[in-house]
């Protein structure tokens, strides 16, 4: 089979980005039947875009062509997602297998998969950009009526899916994984990283500061066990008004997929109450990194996260400020509990999983 890969959201640093990235390189190194077409579009972006899949296929060179044009993704938005004209065909030529990226559904011929990794705008409108919602919602509309096949990673997203009105026969449940730089790493590794981040001593680690990642209640669990324990709740994204941090609360902006592994292996425990997650990510990463963790008892959160994290409900701070507790409490059975639970997971399985998918286009 041909089959061709939209890698176009590879260089935003997104959840995306990193599936993306870590699904292609491990598909195009295990399937050696199939030839691979990695086609991307990007305007500023474009020498970032080209190397990234070149990057990619570099060793693989007798199976794989990479096809990057410079055109930006509000282009392809209006082109494929609003007029619905141009079909792929024209841009990479004939393929038996189109898996489209999140963002642009262009038309083709081919046996055509998209994945889905969240609803988030389509569920919580009022938390998300209007474009991003009203972008969506065509995506969706294109994806019901054309899109042979959808890749979700969680049993939630397939149950958001079927409730807005999906057909569950498309819809193939292909969990993601931890990428394998995230490990228990020694003390001379993170050091430098804390000392980059002007972090000092113990911590808690939080990800995002999206409405949906509930940083509110996590900061104000922080602050009522502050007092009786010397820690520092550290969050990995941007500041903003709505949020009131007082001293101990450090934010550290966005940072490089290279310093996250050290971040999560030194800090004490992962916060992640989220309100809604696709999939839940960071848990895994956490459980690689040998930290326990403190996590929603609602969704892909408890889906994801076994019977290894200390389970609270977001909704309530004092659940999160009991939960902080009693993971610190049970450090040493939740990592255990965290290792086991992170060998289940991994981008082999990933990878051959979304190939059986594609070769469910033979039939």
């Amino acid at each position: 089979m041909k089959i061709a890969i939209d890698i176009s959201q590879i260089v935003y640093g997104t959840g995306v980005s990193y599936y993306t990235k870590n699904l292609v390189s491990k598909l195009i190194e295990l399937d050696n039947d199939n030839r691979y077409v990695i086609f991307g579009g990007s305007l500023r972006r474009f020498n970032e875009l080209k190397k990234e899949a070149s990057n990619i296929c570099e060793n693989y060179e007798n199976r794989s062509l990479v096809k990057i044009y410079p055109f930006p993704p509000n282009l392809a938005d209006f082109v494929w997602n609003n007029l619905h004209i141009l079909p792929i065909e024209n841009l990479i030529g004939r393929v038996d297998v189109f898996h489209s990226s999140d963002w642009s559904q262009p038309p083709s011929k081919a046996f055509k998969i998209t994945t889905i990794h969240d609803l988030v705008p389509i569920l919580y409108p009022k938390i998300s950009d209007p474009k991003l919602v009203a972008v969506h919602k065509r995506r969706l509309s294109i994806v019901a009526k054309e899109i042979d096949r959808i890749i979700v990673p969680s049993v939630t997203t397939v149950n958001d899916l079927v409730q807005i009105g999906f057909n569950e026969k498309t819809i193939r449940l292909i969990p993601e994984a931890p990428n394998s730089i995230f490990k228990s790493l020694k003390p001379e590794v993170i050091e430098p990283v804390k000392r980059k981040y002007k972090i000092l001593g113990k911590y808690m680690l939080t990800i995002g500061t999206a409405p949906r990642k509930n940083l509110s209640r996590i900061i104000a669990a922080y602050e009522r066990i502050k007092p009786d324990m010397d820690i520092k709740l550290v969050v990995v994204g941007e500041k903003s008004s709505s949020f009131e941090a007082g001293r101990g609360v450090i934010f550290l902006g966005r940072v490089p997929t290279h310093d996250l592994p050290a971040l999560f292996s030194g800090s004490t425990l992962l916060v992640y109450p989220s309100l809604y997650e696709g999939f839940g990510l960071p848990i895994l990463e956490a459980y690689a990194s040998r930290t326990p963790v403190v996590t929603s008892n609602i969704g892909s959160m408890k889906e994801v996260a076994g019977d290894a994290s200390e389970l609270v409900d977001p909704y309530s701070v004092d659940s999160i400020t009991k939960g902080i507790l009693n993971a610190i409490s049970n450090k040493k059975e939740l990592i255990k509990r965290g290792r086991d639970v992170s060998r289940k997971y991994s981008w082999d399985k990933t990878a051959h999983m979304t190939l059986e998918v594609y070769e469910e286009s033979k039939f």
